[in-house]
Parts: C-alpha cells; structure tokens; sequence
C-alpha cells in the first residue's frame, strides 16, 4: 500500500489508518528528516521480527534505533545520564541525530536479549513527531538501504514501494527524501564520541 501523505498539513485520518497499521503488528516505510527509514511499534514483537528479517539480521544482533516524541519519552528506555549529555540532547533535538545511550530493562525485554545500548531518534519532522505523538509510544526503526553500491539510500518513495511492496504494509509517500543520513553520536561513556558524521552537526 502507497499512502500519500500532504507535507505541510499533516492528516490526522490518514495517521490513524497508519497506526490501525502499526497497531496490527505492521511493518511500514516511512520519511524522517533524513532518509526515509522502515518502521514498526515497539509493542510489536511480530513486527519487531519482520524488521530484522527484513534488515537480513538477527534480532539479538539488532541495532536499531527509537524515534521518540520527546526527552521525557527516552527516559523511559534508557539509564540515567549526566548533565553534559542531556544539554547535549536538549541542544541538538529534535534534529538529524541518532545518540547511542545505556539501555535499561525495558530495551532488554524488548528485544529478549541483554541489549545494553540503545539509538534514539526524535527527527525534526512534523508528521512523523505527531504519528509518534499520536500512537503513544515510540517507534522502532531502521534505515531503508539501497541495493546499488554507489547510491547508499534511495530517495525517491516510489521505487522503495517497487522495492518492498511485498515485504511491508506501506510505504508514506512524503516526495523526496534526503541522501545523508543522521549523525551517529555514543553517548554511553563520559566523553561524547562521534561515531558517524550525517546530517546533523553539534
């Protein structure tokens, strides 16, 4: 299913229709502020499972990311973190990032492993922010990779759908995405380290 998605005004029955999706254990594509990534909700373990399947990986071995609404949300699947780090995140979200934090119990049931690290995501996108908003809990997401060697991400909605019509449940046309992903940054020491340099710049 291609489900076309107005930019500026985001519409709230169509992001129902997207969360009865999710809310049935679905596996979706969806754009960010970077590269439109799959996507499926954290209370789903079917979907969970077809995301790894998917990503050709196993689950245990997994690293994908959250997009929470906000910092209050990742607090609820992460360990406390210093000052330094949460100005950090304060600053720099929403925006193009992903940092890597120490995960706590609820990553672990999550992914039925002793995952001790975990990605956060809140993307500066109104629709995704208001999916997320409106479903309540976060997402469980994971880059959309292109096959080709030269083109990393594919960019255009129409042919992810060629791509994957068999393997989700839908693709969110948003037009166009971006070709350079989130800026990867570990957040788990007492020192902040660059992992990937993306999008985002702190």
């Amino acid at each position: 299913m291609l489900i076309n998605v107005v930019a500026k005004d985001p519409d709230l029955r169509v992001i129902q229709k997207i969360i009865k999706i999710l809310n049935n254990d679905g596996l979706i594509v969806i754009p960010t502020d970077t590269i439109y990534a799959f996507a499926t909700s954290i209370k789903s373990k079917k979907g969970l499972e077809r995301l790894a399947k998917i990503k050709n990986i196993k689950l245990k071995k997994a690293n994908f990311s959250l997009i929470c609404q906000d910092l209050k949300d990742i607090s609820k699947y992460t360990k406390s973190f210093d000052r330094k780090t949460f100005k950090t995140l304060k600053n720099a979200l929403p925006g193009p990032f992903t940092f890597i934090l120490n995960a706590n119990n609820n990553i672990s049931k999550i992914f039925n492993s002793n995952k001790k690290e975990i990605g956060i995501r809140i993307p500066n996108h109104k629709f995704i922010r208001t999916l997320v908003e409106e479903l309540n809990h976060p997402l469980i997401c994971s880059s959309v990779n292109d096959e080709d060697e030269i083109v990393k991400y594919t960019t255009d909605p129409l042919i992810i759908f060629e791509n994957h019509e068999n393997n989700v449940d839908a693709v969110i046309d948003y037009g166009y995405g971006k070709n350079v992903a989130s800026t990867v940054v570990d957040c788990t020491s007492n020192d902040l380290v660059l992992i990937r340099q993306g999008a985002g710049i702190l």
